[in-house]
């Protein structure tokens, strides 16, 4: 047989109509067999149902499936599959064959009798290795933002990974920090209430004391009234002789000296001013005991090398960098942190402490790029002054001198964001350091950069009542 010609076997388990392995076989009246599918359209073609071989007319519109001849065609096929496996090359699964040409109608290889069959008739070819290689130079193109893709989805991952990490780690840093903050809040009320008892158990005291002393004075004065009347009891009972004789001592015996008793004031507990307003007044000492800052820092936005103070009002330059997820709020390049409420309207106002050699206070808008270089002036979307090159400067553009008596040690940030004002000044005396003026459209956070150590300063608290 030669190459490429269908085997004895393949020819009479294929179909006339389209030369391929029979499937589906039916079995026409006059013995001859057909794929289902191909005599369906032949018969459709024709407008009669006659064979296509024979020309003879069936009887039946639907032939019987010819069972034998399926089960055939099926193990010819699973045969040949395996030793197109068992070979060294892919053969065509129809006409055991090398595939040589690529249809790209069907974008399949073909062999080549399938090249010269019904099926691909008026196909486009090529050649297997130069389709394979224009193929593959598309796909090695269309690969490359797909590896670009997949890097920056792993990228995301990981950084997801982290931020999972760091929320557990959030989390537990916090709980500890709630806990030893209750049981302070705790500890005082249990050091409240002793204080309380024991001033209690003191007045108790004190007053029992009183009272015992008092008892004991009115049972002493008792005792000798009762020993009077005892002698003058005697004395009215002595004969009369005797008792005249008497009478004159006896009638002085029988002046009393003492005055009326007096009963004891004040001598309970005064309950009032133990339960008066307790709870109040447990309150306002704790007062005493708690601050409050106008502005707490978000950690969130502070860059790695920035470490915040447990109460989140301080925040340092340290030279080890923080391992923390590269969130988008967080500072990336400059050591910059934010407070963690904007303010969108209203006045505001907080005194910072300032330290080292670098230092900038001032609010940002909320979508300051927090990724790269941060462009400090208004232009930028931040309002700030600071210790710069050596010099107190407001970051304008250009960076406008500032005049100071002394060294700052304490700056004033006054927001008056309806106005459109941005203020600075020295608390110690009140003197103003510069004034922005802008319409502010968009929610302003407190900003901080430093290469020291900067504080917010708490308030005095203080209680009204009404």
């Amino acid at each position: 047989m030669a190459s490429g010609s269908p085997s004895l076997l393949e020819e009479e388990l294929s179909c006339p109509v389209c030369s391929e392995i029979f499937r589906d076989p039916v079995l026409l009246s006059c013995s001859h067999s057909f794929c289902k599918a191909c005599l369906q359209q032949y018969w459709d073609q024709k407008g009669s149902l006659e064979c296509p071989v024979c020309r003879r007319r069936s009887s039946k519109e639907l032939p019987p499936r010819n069972l034998s001849l399926r089960n055939t065609c099926e193990a010819f096929l699973k045969e040949r599959s395996q030793r197109a496996k068992a070979g060294s090359e892919v053969l065509c699964s129809l006409h055991s064959e090398k595939l040589k040409v690529f249809c790209l109608e069907d974008q399949i290889p073909i062999c080549a009798i399938c090249q010269i069959s019904k099926k691909h008739e008026n196909h486009k070819m090529r050649p297997v290795q130069e389709a394979a290689e224009e193929y593959k130079e598309k796909l090695g193109t269309a690969l490359a933002p797909l590896q670009e893709k997949l890097e920056a989805f792993n990228a995301v991952k990981l950084i997801c990974d982290q931020t999972a990490e760091h929320i557990k780690s959030q989390a537990q840093h916090t709980e500890r920090q709630i806990k030893m903050e209750f049981e302070k809040l705790q500890q005082f009320l249990k050091d409240e209430e002793a204080a309380r008892i024991t001033t209690l158990r003191e007045e108790e005291e004190q007053k029992s004391r009183m009272m015992k002393e008092k008892i004991e004075e009115m049972t002493e004065e008792i005792s000798s009234l009762s020993e009077q009347i005892r002698a003058l009891e005697q004395e009215l009972g002595a004969e009369d002789i005797s008792f005249l004789q008497s009478y004159k001592d006896t009638q002085n015996r029988a002046q009393c000296t003492l005055g009326d008793p007096e009963k004891v004031s004040g001598a309970l507990v005064d309950m009032a001013k133990h339960l008066g307003n307790l709870k109040y007044r447990v309150w306002e000492k704790m007062l005493g005991t708690v601050q409050y800052t106008p502005v707490t820092l978000d950690p969130n936005t502070a860059h790695p090398e920035l470490s915040l103070s447990e109460d989140l009002t301080s925040v340092r330059r340290s030279d080890e960098g923080q391992q923390v997820p590269d969130n988008p709020e967080r500072f990336d390049k400059w050591w910059c942190v934010l407070g963690s409420e904007g303010f969108s309207s209203g006045r505001h106002c907080w005194d910072v402490d300032v330290g080292g050699e670098y230092w900038l206070v001032g609010v940002v808008k909320e979508s300051v790029s927090r990724k790269g270089r941060v462009y400090v002036s208004p232009a930028g979307g931040v309002w700030s002054i600071g210790l710069y090159d050596g010099k107190y400067r407001a970051m304008t553009s250009p960076l406008t001198h500032l005049t100071v008596q002394r060294d700052l040690q304490r700056v004033r940030v006054q927001l008056d964001w309806d106005r459109g004002e941005m203020s600075f000044s020295d608390p110690s005396d009140n003197t103003p350091l510069y004034t922005f003026k802008n319409s502010f459209t968009e929610r302003l956070f407190p900003f901080f950069r430093t290469q020291g150590t900067v504080r917010i300063c708490p308030l005095k608290v203080s209680v009204s009542v009404k």
